[in-house]
Protein backbone atom coordinates (compact mmCIF):
# COMPACT_ATOMS: atom_id res chain seq x y z
CA UNK A 1 0.00 0.00 0.00
CA UNK A 2 2.98 2.51 0.90
CA UNK A 3 4.47 2.42 -2.56
CA UNK A 4 1.02 2.95 -4.22
CA UNK A 5 1.27 6.04 -1.72
CA UNK A 6 4.80 6.28 -2.78
CA UNK A 7 4.05 5.96 -6.38
CA UNK A 8 1.11 8.55 -6.13
CA UNK A 9 3.15 11.46 -4.84
CA UNK A 10 5.93 10.57 -7.83
CA UNK A 11 3.52 11.09 -10.27
CA UNK A 12 1.72 14.45 -9.03
CA UNK A 13 5.62 16.02 -8.62
CA UNK A 14 5.66 15.03 -12.38
CA UNK A 15 3.02 16.45 -13.09
CA UNK A 16 3.69 19.70 -11.22
CA UNK A 17 7.21 19.60 -13.10
CA UNK A 18 5.26 19.72 -16.43
CA UNK A 19 2.97 22.34 -15.52
CA UNK A 20 6.39 24.51 -14.33
CA UNK A 21 8.10 23.53 -17.65
CA UNK A 22 4.75 25.02 -19.49
CA UNK A 23 5.16 28.34 -17.58
CA UNK A 24 8.23 28.96 -18.52
CA UNK A 25 7.19 29.64 -21.97
CA UNK A 26 5.40 32.90 -20.34
CA UNK A 27 2.82 32.75 -23.31
CA UNK A 28 4.89 32.76 -25.95
CA UNK A 29 3.03 30.19 -27.74
CA UNK A 30 -0.94 30.45 -27.77
CA UNK A 31 -2.10 27.69 -25.26
CA UNK A 32 -3.45 25.38 -27.26
CA UNK A 33 -0.60 24.93 -29.32
CA UNK A 34 1.35 23.50 -26.48
CA UNK A 35 -1.51 21.62 -25.16
CA UNK A 36 -1.56 19.87 -28.84
CA UNK A 37 2.36 19.19 -28.15
CA UNK A 38 1.65 18.02 -25.43
CA UNK A 39 -1.20 15.50 -25.89
CA UNK A 40 1.40 14.19 -29.05
CA UNK A 41 3.72 14.04 -26.26
CA UNK A 42 1.53 12.72 -23.97
CA UNK A 43 0.93 9.15 -26.58
CA UNK A 44 4.14 7.87 -25.80
CA UNK A 45 2.34 6.52 -22.58
CA UNK A 46 0.08 4.65 -24.26
CA UNK A 47 2.83 1.40 -24.50
CA UNK A 48 2.96 1.25 -20.90
CA UNK A 49 -0.43 1.88 -19.87
CA UNK A 50 -2.28 -1.00 -22.63
CA UNK A 51 -2.50 -4.20 -21.44
CA UNK A 52 -1.58 -7.22 -23.82
CA UNK A 53 -5.11 -8.13 -24.71
CA UNK A 54 -6.23 -4.53 -25.12
CA UNK A 55 -6.66 -3.32 -28.63
CA UNK A 56 -5.19 -0.27 -29.73
CA UNK A 57 -8.11 0.84 -31.47
CA UNK A 58 -9.81 0.32 -27.84
CA UNK A 59 -7.50 3.99 -27.34
CA UNK A 60 -10.31 5.79 -29.11
CA UNK A 61 -13.65 3.09 -29.47
CA UNK A 62 -15.45 3.14 -26.03
CA UNK A 63 -17.94 0.96 -24.52
CA UNK A 64 -19.89 4.08 -23.75
CA UNK A 65 -18.55 6.27 -26.71
CA UNK A 66 -20.61 9.73 -25.79
CA UNK A 67 -19.10 9.58 -22.06
CA UNK A 68 -15.80 9.00 -23.77
CA UNK A 69 -16.21 12.07 -25.90
CA UNK A 70 -17.58 14.09 -22.84
CA UNK A 71 -14.52 13.66 -21.15
CA UNK A 72 -12.28 13.92 -24.50
CA UNK A 73 -14.08 17.95 -25.02
CA UNK A 74 -13.57 18.54 -21.46
CA UNK A 75 -10.07 17.53 -21.35
CA UNK A 76 -9.28 19.67 -23.79
CA UNK A 77 -11.15 22.67 -22.19
CA UNK A 78 -9.52 21.53 -19.03
CA UNK A 79 -5.48 21.30 -20.73
CA UNK A 80 -5.91 24.49 -22.33
CA UNK A 81 -7.52 26.48 -19.48
CA UNK A 82 -4.84 25.19 -17.39
CA UNK A 83 -1.93 26.23 -19.43
CA UNK A 84 -3.79 29.88 -19.33
CA UNK A 85 -3.80 29.47 -16.32
CA UNK A 86 -0.44 28.77 -14.98
CA UNK A 87 0.88 31.06 -17.84
CA UNK A 88 -0.98 34.41 -16.46
CA UNK A 89 -1.09 33.24 -12.21
CA UNK A 90 1.50 32.76 -9.90
CA UNK A 91 1.61 28.53 -9.54
CA UNK A 92 0.17 28.15 -6.02
CA UNK A 93 -2.28 30.47 -6.82
CA UNK A 94 -3.59 28.70 -9.92
CA UNK A 95 -3.64 25.15 -8.40
CA UNK A 96 -5.41 26.78 -5.45
CA UNK A 97 -8.40 27.31 -8.05
CA UNK A 98 -8.14 24.62 -10.09
CA UNK A 99 -7.78 22.01 -6.67
CA UNK A 100 -11.97 23.59 -6.59
CA UNK A 101 -12.31 20.16 -8.53
CA UNK A 102 -13.70 18.24 -5.93
CA UNK A 103 -16.11 21.10 -4.51
CA UNK A 104 -17.54 21.04 -8.34
CA UNK A 105 -17.73 17.19 -7.95
CA UNK A 106 -20.02 17.47 -4.94
CA UNK A 107 -22.55 19.76 -6.67
CA UNK A 108 -22.30 17.98 -9.92
CA UNK A 109 -23.27 14.89 -8.48
CA UNK A 110 -26.39 16.22 -7.09
CA UNK A 111 -27.35 17.24 -10.35
CA UNK A 112 -26.15 14.66 -12.55
CA UNK A 113 -25.93 11.66 -10.15
CA UNK A 114 -28.77 12.48 -8.14
CA UNK A 115 -26.60 11.63 -5.16
CA UNK A 116 -27.26 12.55 -1.76
CA UNK A 117 -25.14 14.93 -0.09
CA UNK A 118 -25.10 15.65 3.86
CA UNK A 119 -24.43 18.95 6.10
CA UNK A 120 -20.28 17.86 6.35
CA UNK A 121 -19.83 17.83 2.62
CA UNK A 122 -22.57 21.12 1.76
CA UNK A 123 -19.99 22.12 4.77
CA UNK A 124 -17.03 21.80 3.00
CA UNK A 125 -18.28 23.00 -0.64
CA UNK A 126 -19.28 26.44 1.58
CA UNK A 127 -15.88 26.98 2.85
CA UNK A 128 -14.12 25.98 -0.53
CA UNK A 129 -15.77 28.97 -1.84
CA UNK A 130 -14.65 31.29 1.27
CA UNK A 131 -11.52 29.90 0.38
CA UNK A 132 -12.26 30.94 -3.52
CA UNK A 133 -13.00 34.60 -1.69
CA UNK A 134 -10.07 34.85 0.47
CA UNK A 135 -7.31 33.95 -2.54
CA UNK A 136 -9.41 36.23 -4.66
CA UNK A 137 -10.37 39.04 -2.66
CA UNK A 138 -12.35 40.96 -5.20
CA UNK A 139 -12.72 44.40 -5.00
CA UNK A 140 -9.68 44.66 -3.98
CA UNK A 141 -7.04 43.38 -6.05
CA UNK A 142 -7.51 43.20 -10.02
CA UNK A 143 -8.81 39.98 -11.39
CA UNK A 144 -7.96 38.61 -14.83
CA UNK A 145 -8.54 36.06 -17.39
CA UNK A 146 -6.31 33.48 -15.62
CA UNK A 147 -8.33 33.46 -12.68
CA UNK A 148 -10.92 32.24 -14.96
CA UNK A 149 -9.12 29.82 -16.34
CA UNK A 150 -8.08 28.15 -13.60
CA UNK A 151 -11.72 28.36 -12.29
CA UNK A 152 -13.04 26.82 -15.67
CA UNK A 153 -10.27 24.03 -15.89
CA UNK A 154 -11.37 23.01 -12.26
CA UNK A 155 -14.94 22.88 -13.12
CA UNK A 156 -13.86 21.03 -16.64
CA UNK A 157 -11.88 18.43 -14.33
CA UNK A 158 -15.08 17.80 -12.74
CA UNK A 159 -17.46 17.32 -15.47
CA UNK A 160 -15.14 14.64 -16.91
CA UNK A 161 -14.72 13.01 -13.08
CA UNK A 162 -18.93 13.18 -13.49
CA UNK A 163 -18.43 11.08 -16.84
CA UNK A 164 -15.60 8.73 -15.15
CA UNK A 165 -18.18 7.85 -12.58
CA UNK A 166 -21.08 7.08 -14.42
CA UNK A 167 -18.34 4.58 -16.85
CA UNK A 168 -17.33 2.81 -13.82
CA UNK A 169 -15.35 -0.51 -14.43
CA UNK A 170 -16.77 -0.81 -17.79
CA UNK A 171 -13.77 0.81 -19.94
CA UNK A 172 -10.48 -0.26 -19.64
CA UNK A 173 -7.23 2.13 -18.60
CA UNK A 174 -6.01 2.63 -22.24
CA UNK A 175 -9.68 3.93 -23.09
CA UNK A 176 -9.77 5.69 -20.49
CA UNK A 177 -6.37 7.72 -20.97
CA UNK A 178 -7.39 7.64 -24.53
CA UNK A 179 -9.43 10.63 -24.17
CA UNK A 180 -7.59 12.73 -22.32
CA UNK A 181 -5.07 12.40 -25.02
CA UNK A 182 -6.96 11.95 -28.11
CA UNK A 183 -9.53 14.87 -27.55
CA UNK A 184 -7.06 17.50 -26.91
CA UNK A 185 -5.10 16.24 -29.67
CA UNK A 186 -7.75 16.63 -32.16
CA UNK A 187 -9.35 19.61 -30.97
CA UNK A 188 -6.48 21.66 -30.29
CA UNK A 189 -4.85 20.41 -33.44
CA UNK A 190 -8.53 21.91 -35.54
CA UNK A 191 -7.60 25.28 -33.25
CA UNK A 192 -3.83 25.38 -34.81
CA UNK A 193 -4.95 25.32 -38.22
CA UNK A 194 -5.95 29.19 -37.41
CA UNK A 195 -3.01 30.38 -35.72
CA UNK A 196 0.38 27.97 -35.98
CA UNK A 197 3.57 29.87 -34.61
CA UNK A 198 6.49 27.22 -35.37
CA UNK A 199 8.08 26.93 -32.00
CA UNK A 200 11.89 27.69 -31.44
CA UNK A 201 14.72 25.39 -29.69
CA UNK A 202 14.13 26.89 -26.06
CA UNK A 203 10.54 26.31 -26.84
CA UNK A 204 10.69 22.76 -27.84
CA UNK A 205 12.44 22.25 -25.32
CA UNK A 206 10.10 23.10 -22.91
CA UNK A 207 7.22 21.78 -24.71
CA UNK A 208 9.08 18.26 -24.13
CA UNK A 209 9.43 18.67 -20.46
CA UNK A 210 6.15 19.25 -20.03
CA UNK A 211 4.80 16.83 -22.26
CA UNK A 212 6.72 13.76 -21.33
CA UNK A 213 6.78 14.80 -17.76
CA UNK A 214 3.12 14.64 -17.85
CA UNK A 215 2.79 11.55 -19.49
CA UNK A 216 5.34 10.21 -16.56
CA UNK A 217 3.04 11.14 -14.53
CA UNK A 218 -0.35 9.36 -16.05
CA UNK A 219 2.09 6.24 -16.19
CA UNK A 220 3.39 6.46 -12.49
CA UNK A 221 -0.43 7.54 -11.57
CA UNK A 222 -1.71 3.82 -12.96
CA UNK A 223 1.49 1.66 -11.21
CA UNK A 224 0.12 3.75 -8.14
CA UNK A 225 -3.16 2.77 -8.42
CA UNK A 226 -2.11 -1.06 -8.81
CA UNK A 227 -0.52 -0.57 -5.72
CA UNK A 228 -3.07 0.92 -3.65
CA UNK A 229 -6.68 1.61 -3.40
CA UNK A 230 -7.48 4.84 -5.48
CA UNK A 231 -8.73 6.47 -2.19
CA UNK A 232 -5.60 6.11 -0.50
CA UNK A 233 -3.75 7.24 -3.94
CA UNK A 234 -6.16 10.27 -4.87
CA UNK A 235 -5.42 12.96 -1.96
CA UNK A 236 -1.50 13.03 -2.77
CA UNK A 237 -1.97 14.96 -5.82
CA UNK A 238 -2.43 17.82 -3.08
CA UNK A 239 1.34 17.19 -2.69
CA UNK A 240 1.27 19.79 -6.17
CA UNK A 241 1.05 22.82 -4.17
CA UNK A 242 4.14 22.30 -2.10
CA UNK A 243 5.66 21.82 -5.87
CA UNK A 244 3.88 24.97 -6.74
CA UNK A 245 4.93 27.07 -3.57
CA UNK A 246 8.58 25.82 -4.50
CA UNK A 247 8.72 26.42 -7.74
CA UNK A 248 6.74 30.08 -7.63
CA UNK A 249 9.35 30.98 -4.73
CA UNK A 250 12.43 29.37 -7.21
CA UNK A 251 11.82 29.81 -10.93
CA UNK A 252 9.21 32.57 -10.76
CA UNK A 253 9.57 34.93 -7.91
CA UNK A 254 5.95 34.36 -7.52
CA UNK A 255 4.35 36.51 -4.84
CA UNK A 256 2.79 34.83 -1.63
CA UNK A 257 0.86 36.80 0.78
CA UNK A 258 -0.72 35.94 4.13
CA UNK A 259 -4.36 36.37 2.47
CA UNK A 260 -3.58 34.28 0.08
CA UNK A 261 -2.07 31.57 2.15
CA UNK A 262 -4.79 31.53 4.20
CA UNK A 263 -7.36 31.20 1.38
CA UNK A 264 -5.29 28.64 -0.53
CA UNK A 265 -5.22 26.14 3.25
CA UNK A 266 -9.00 26.64 3.80
CA UNK A 267 -9.79 25.19 -0.54
CA UNK A 268 -7.12 22.61 0.30
CA UNK A 269 -8.97 21.41 3.53
CA UNK A 270 -12.46 21.53 2.49
CA UNK A 271 -11.00 19.41 -0.59
CA UNK A 272 -9.54 16.68 1.06
CA UNK A 273 -12.47 16.31 3.47
CA UNK A 274 -14.61 15.99 -0.01
CA UNK A 275 -12.34 13.17 -0.81
CA UNK A 276 -12.31 11.46 2.50
CA UNK A 277 -16.30 12.00 2.77
CA UNK A 278 -17.00 11.05 -0.80
CA UNK A 279 -15.26 7.23 -0.26
CA UNK A 280 -16.94 7.10 2.82
CA UNK A 281 -20.13 7.78 1.44
CA UNK A 282 -20.13 6.42 -2.05
CA UNK A 283 -17.33 4.02 -2.57
CA UNK A 284 -17.61 4.78 -6.16
CA UNK A 285 -13.75 4.10 -5.92
CA UNK A 286 -13.89 0.56 -5.22
CA UNK A 287 -15.51 0.54 -8.73
CA UNK A 288 -13.39 2.77 -11.05
CA UNK A 289 -10.32 2.72 -12.52
CA UNK A 290 -8.17 5.95 -12.57
CA UNK A 291 -5.45 6.67 -15.01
Amino acid sequence: MYKGVLLGFMAFAAYAMSDAFVKLLHGSLPSYEAVFFGALLGLTALPFIKRKSDRWREVIIAKRPSLWLVRAVFGAIGSTSAVMAFTALPMAEAFALIFLMPIFVTVLSVIFLKEHVGWRRWSAVIAGFVGVLVVLRPGFRALGVGHLAALICGLSGAISMIALRMTGSQEKRVTLYGAGVIGPLLLTGILMLWDFRWPQWRQWMLLLGYGLLAALGAVLLMLATQKSPANHVAPTQYSQMLWAVAFGYLLFNDPLDWPMLIGIVIILGSGLFTFVREYKVTRWWRRTKVV
